[in-house]
């Protein structure tokens, strides 16, 4: 059942381009890449980690980096890039491409049209869109300051926000 009563966020994510919007979604989900990456790096607690732990998290991370790709297809589409031009980053061909991120893309066009659905008890509503693109003022907050403590000493303390493209207010 589609939910059609707007929320306080929906104002604020009209004020960003779709482009604008999947681009944050690609870079929560490139951080999420880079945290589990970072879990593989230390090596003092591989004694407490059990027989295949390391493959486990290897495994996630590949799931991560499967799941940023897709971001990344979705936020080209969404800048214009064609599915040739896609497609030869990828080693494929273009209507593989476009068949293989079909999925995908559906998703994410329908929770524009849809934005929500009701929870099972029919009273909670559940947001379609990746939280990033959901709230996108509190995503520019957090991946902004995450850039920031990442790459110190570049003192671009908006290395996410002042990148994206987002409507003349």
């Amino acid at each position: 059942m589609p939910v059609t009563d707007t929320t306080p966020y929906d104002a604020d994510r009209a004020r960003f381009s779709r482009s604008a919007l999947a681009r944050l979604v690609l870079c929560d989900h490139a951080v999420d890449v880079s945290k589990s990456a970072e879990g593989l790096v230390p090596t003092g607690h591989d004694p407490d980690t059990g027989p295949g732990g390391r493959v486990s998290q290897a495994a996630q991370l590949v799931e991560l980096a499967e799941r940023a790709l897709a971001s990344a297809v979705i936020y080209e589409r969404e800048r214009g890039s064609s599915w040739g031009e896609i497609a030869q980053y990828l080693g494929m061909e273009a209507g593989e491409a476009e068949d293989r991120f079909a999925a995908d893309l559906d998703h994410w066009n329908t929770a524009f049209e849809v934005p929500y659905r009701l929870d099972g008890t029919g009273r909670k509503r559940i947001p379609q869109l990746p939280t990033a693109a959901y709230d996108p003022v509190w995503a520019c907050k957090h991946l902004d300051l995450w850039a920031y403590l990442r790459h110190r000493g570049t003192g671009d303390k908006h290395a996410v926000s002042s990148g994206l493209d987002t409507p003349e207010a």
